[in-house]
């Protein structure tokens, strides 16, 4: 069970499966910065939304830190670049607002177009004004959508549904992508110049903040209409209120600014300008999905398992065809540790078969995590395993082949005197090992296991098994490894409780033992 500091209120769902799964939910709402440095010592895990900062001081003073889970998408008030110097892995949830956020982006563009909160507040106020509030239609307009992301593709198809023209900019969509979704990608100039209407959808970035400022503004097609429900800072507010001031653009619809919460601004003074206080991710069902999948993602850091949504994880996606290895890669990199009594100077991990068309960087992590997992007395996780081989020296070198003699895939790992391979079996994917120091074997892993090289001759099986039996250890499986020359000079026995260190000791100095390892 694992304390899990919560500082913003999150939909109930979330909580009750933290709880479910055992953990201490230890709700804390409006902290302070003071107040969050005194409560974050102990907890394993953080989880905030948007107004908690977590800073490289929270980090330092949360000793116990696992994992830092942001309810919603952005990232802005997390230093992930701090939490992964610590080791604390970062995870999001930002699949659960897309489709409220690619809404509110509509809803925005739409009562820019026609005026809808504007001509609302003057009926309100007694105030008939059928002429004043006169709009345009969306139909045979140009809508530029600045990143293609699962928001900005939404809001595209859904604009597509009202007849609009789509120029998109996005640098790391290909042009084949774009075609499929009926988009034609330009640069920015080009798309401000040709567009209607601008939304915008990519992250708050250095490289993005600013990004339609005077320069650009000032290049747009007279009559431009911006929406932003991405994130303050990445429109220009004062350019904007420029280019509104000298009649380049005709209004915009604003759900972020640059400084939040934010109650007065030039712009509020704007008829043209719609606002809303960061509504896109506010429905109930966006705040239920980003509750249940942070808590999902808190849940599988805590346990040490695969996270999909880990940002701060040099590989965090994985594909069905890769995920089901995760588990064998680390087990494999516990018992090469093992084997070798610890970890040596040069780690070659090489990957056969189907998996070679594959991104295996997320199993290369999984074995760096068992690799560690049993030689430092810290947790270690996808995020410092490879900051621990780092600081340790050790060079992972990774290599994948299509060819593959025996098995549909293979994971194999190599270093100092030692060898080890396995796969998964049958139709179950059961994990197998099928390879120790190149003496074909085949056994599942175990918590328990000793390997032992012998001499090649009859009565060896039946002394290790006797000496065992004389301990009270009890045997559940054992393996005779053949050698590439077809020799049976190696057992691998799996055991139901762990050879006490004098048994191994005894089996070290008996006749025709050549070396003894205990995995376990």
């Amino acid at each position: 069970m694992a304390r899990v500091l919560v500082t913003e209120k999150l939909a109930e769902a979330g909580p009750q499966r933290l709880a479910k799964a055992g953990h201490e939910v230890d709700e804390r709402l409006g902290l302070s910065p003071e107040q969050l440095l005194e409560a974050i010592p102990g907890a394993a895990a953080l989880i905030v939304r948007s107004a908690t900062d977590v800073t490289a001081e929270v980090l330092a003073a949360g000793v116990d830190l696992v994992v830092v889970g942001r309810a919603g998408i952005g990232l802005d008030n997390v230093d992930v670049a701090a939490a992964t110097r610590r080791g604390v892995m970062v995870v999001n949830a930002p699949q659960s607002n897309v489709l409220s956020a690619a809404e509110h982006a509509l809803a925005l563009l739409l009562a820019q177009a026609r005026n809808i909160p504007q001509a609302s507040t003057a009926l309100k106020a007694g105030k008939w004004e059928r002429s004043r509030w006169e709009g345009v239609e969306l139909h045979g307009k140009a809508l530029g959508v600045i990143g293609l992301g699962r928001i900005g593709t939404l809001v595209a198809q859904r604009a597509a549904a009202f007849g609009m023209r789509l120029v998109a900019h996005d640098p790391y969509v290909s042009e084949e992508r774009a075609r499929q979704l009926g988009i034609e990608l330009v640069g920015l100039d080009d798309l401000v110049a040709q567009a209607d209407f601008v939304t915008v959808h990519v992250a708050r970035t250095p490289e993005t903040m600013g990004l339609l400022d005077k320069e650009l503004l000032s290049k747009a097609k007279p009559g431009l209409r911006v929406i932003n429900t991405a994130r303050g800072g990445i429109v220009d507010e004062d350019a904007l209120a420029w280019a509104l001031d000298e009649g380049i653009v005709a209004g915009a619809a604003l759900d972020v600014f640059s400084t939040e919460p934010i109650t007065a601004s030039p712009l509020f003074a704007i008829d043209s300008v719609v606002v809303t206080p960061h509504l896109g991710a506010s429905t109930t069902e966006a705040q239920d999905k980003a509750g249940v999948t942070i808590a999902e993602q808190v849940t599988l850091a805590l346990a040490g398992e695969f996270v999909p949504f880990a940002v701060n994880v040099s590989a965090s996606e994985a594909s069905e065809t890769v995920r089901p290895f995760l588990p064998l890669a680390e087990r494999l990199g516990t018992l090469f540790s093992r084997l070798n009594e610890g970890v040596p100077q040069i780690l070659e991990v090489t990957y056969q078969g189907q998996l070679a068309d594959y991104d295996t960087r997320i199993l290369t992590l999984s074995v760096l995590k068992g690799v560690f997992g049993g030689v430092v007395h810290e947790p270690v996780s996808y995020v410092n395993a490879p900051q621990l081989a780092e600081e340790r020296g050790v060079q992972v070198r990774e290599t994948t082949t299509s060819s593959v003699q025996d098995y549909v895939n293979l994971i194999t790992l190599r270093g100092g005197e030692h060898a080890i391979g396995g796969t998964l079996a049958g139709l179950r994917g059961e994990p197998r090992i099928v390879m120790l120091d190149d003496h074909t074997v085949e056994v599942p892993p175990a918590d328990h296991m000793l390997v032992l090289r012998n001499d090649d001759r009859p009565g060896m099986i039946g002394m290790v098994t006797t000496a065992l039996g004389d301990a009270g250890i009890n045997i559940s499986d054992i393996h005779v490894g053949r050698s590439p020359e077809g020799s049976a000079a190696l057992m691998v026995l799996a055991t139901d409780q762990p050879a006490p260190p004098e048994l191994v000791t005894r089996l070290r100095g008996s006749p025709g033992i050549f070396s003894v390892h205990a995995l376990g």
